[in-house]
């Protein structure tokens, strides 16, 4: 890289962390500046990482010259707003996903990533996930033929359930990953939609929900994304999805580790591919997935791997099959 790129993180949730933790020991990047409206969060990241910039109100980050780049990481409510924001100070803004709650939302957000002077993008983790990638290469070869059906399941033990579930449902929070690989594998637009919720906890939102997707070109797409395995399940993710073709067809499993782990607390598979501490640092696909964003900031280069349009048309999927799983009818798009 031809300079060091500042960044700073907007929300220090449990990502905001990992976000944090990630940027702080990639080389060509300085971690410059953090902000939670938290002050103990802030002081306990601030020192542990040694950053100047510490900030409780967002607005005094932005403002902040010698900040290039944001990570936004906060609750999906509050990203309409700082993104605009961040957008319209000149900041270049890596929004995690989804891009906000509704439609207009990210319209919003569209529009003043089309005005402003920094680059934007969306974290669709999936898509720099090497095994995903390589299946969408293994398609674009015309190796399965032409799709005509996925499947994908993406199901978190019950322990994770109770700590995002008041904050957004199974479907919108881990649906959407594979809402977005199914339209970006297919290249199709979604005719309509089919879902269904079920809510057996006491959070806000639902534990799980199943959508069934119609494309053009005579697809169908069906996402499963449960967040009620037993606490005993030995693995953070079951994901895994089927792409049949005409031709033939692609299994993607991204739930297994390749490592187990057997003690006297029982059998664990812990995380080694997404962001795995490894002799105290971050590696893994989210840490190639900033380095991508970093390496674009750099060389003033418009990011491709996902498109704000993409990412807006995976967040209306979303809220199609929401609407769907409320009233019980097949909602058209």
């Amino acid at each position: 890289m031809s300079k060091t790129v500042r960044w700073g993180v907007i929300g220090l949730g449990f990502f905001g962390e990992v976000h944090a933790d990630t940027l702080a020991a990639m080389p060509g990047i300085e971690l410059a500046a953090l902000c939670t409206r938290r002050e103990h969060r802030l002081a306990e990241l601030a020192d542990r990482y040694d950053v100047p910039g510490r900030y409780t109100d967002y607005h005094d980050l932005l403002a902040d010259e010698s900040v290039d780049v944001v990570s936004i990481t906060t609750h999906v409510d509050d990203h309409r707003d700082i993104t605009v924001a961040a957008l319209q100070s000149g900041k270049h803004v890596f929004l995690e996903k989804p891009m906000a709650r509704t439609i207009a939302d990210c319209d919003r957000i569209v529009e003043a990533a089309g005005r402003s002077d920094g680059l934007f993008m969306v974290g669709h983790v999936c898509r720099f996930d090497p095994r995903v990638a390589m299946a969408k290469q293994a398609i674009e070869e015309g190796r399965v033929g032409r799709i005509i059906s996925m499947h994908a399941r993406r199901n978190l033990p019950r322990a994770i359930g109770r700590e995002v579930l008041n904050k957004i449902s199974a479907l919108a929070g881990d649906g959407i990953h594979d809402i977005d690989l199914m339209l970006w594998f297919s290249g199709a637009k979604p005719l309509s939609v089919y879902a269904q919720e079920v809510h057996p906890g006491d959070c806000k939102y639902a534990d799980g929900g199943w959508a069934m997707i119609r494309l053009e070109g005579d697809m169908v797409g069906v996402i499963e994304s449960v967040w009620h395995l037993p606490d005993s399940t030995p693995y953070a993710i079951d994901a895994r999805m089927e792409i049949i073709g005409t031709e033939g067809a692609l299994y993607i499993n991204c739930g297994q580790a390749g490592l187990e782990i057997h003690d006297g607390q029982g059998n664990h598979l812990p995380d080694t591919m997404y962001w795995p501490q490894v002799s105290g640092e971050r590696f893994g696909i989210l840490r190639s997935e900033l380095r991508y964003f970093a390496n674009c900031v750099a060389e003033g280069r418009t990011p491709d791997r996902i498109t704000p349009k993409e990412s807006r048309a995976a967040v209306a999927l979303v809220a199609a099959a929401e609407e769907s799983s409320k009233t019980g009818q097949v909602v058209c798009l």
